[in-house]
């Protein structure tokens, strides 16, 4: 039986709450999968694997069932902490090799930054596989621009989900997560 993903959807959420646990619970429902058996798995994006929408994707899941996803997750008790969580997405443009996502989570780093780390890791990672030359110390638009101009990568973007602790006593939690679909 093979359990490659067909379909695959993106989601973001934040909660805040006195325990962690239900600050990440609160998390999970903002992004809409708190009802699913979260399993992690790591980070590559299958073969003519498509994206769909939320509201597509959710519909086709019952509450219970056993989801594989990729999540990057955050959390803090520590006052005014800026905390961020992201996924990032490297599609190749031949729909039949794999691409990647990465998760990146961070404390006190802007959620634009957090997720322009996320996306060039996957970048990054596919750009290795698929042998296109680049310097890794190059910035990330000027990477962007070498991932760009070998032609083999369609498609690289991030999903971040932030939060910043607002209270004394409180946890915030933030998740960012790739939903696969088999």
């Amino acid at each position: 039986m093979s359990l490659v993903p067909k379909k695959v959807f993106f989601v973001k959420g934040k909660g805040f709450h006195k325990s962690k646990l239900t600050a990440f619970e609160e998390a999970l429902r903002n992004a809409g999968i708190e009802k699913y058996n979260l399993v992690n798995v790591s980070s590559i994006f299958p073969p003519y694997c498509i994206e769909i929408n939320k509201e597509d994707g959710l519909k086709q899941l019952r509450p219970g069932q056993i989801v594989f996803a990729v999540i990057a997750r955050s959390d803090s008790n520590e006052y005014n902490r800026l905390i961020c969580a992201s996924i990032g997405v490297a599609k190749p443009a031949d729909k039949g090799q794999y691409g990647y996502l990465s998760e990146h989570h961070s404390f006190g780093v802007k959620p634009e930054k957090v997720g322009d780390i996320a996306e060039d890791l996957a970048a990054e990672m596919l750009a290795t596989t698929l042998g296109i030359p680049f310097d890794p110390n190059l910035n990330y638009d000027e990477k962007r621009e070498v991932f760009k101009m070998g032609g083999k990568i369609v498609e690289t973007k991030s999903i971040t989900s932030y939060a910043t602790v607002r209270e004394e006593d409180e946890w915030a939690a933030v998740v960012a997560a790739a939903i696969f679909i088999l």
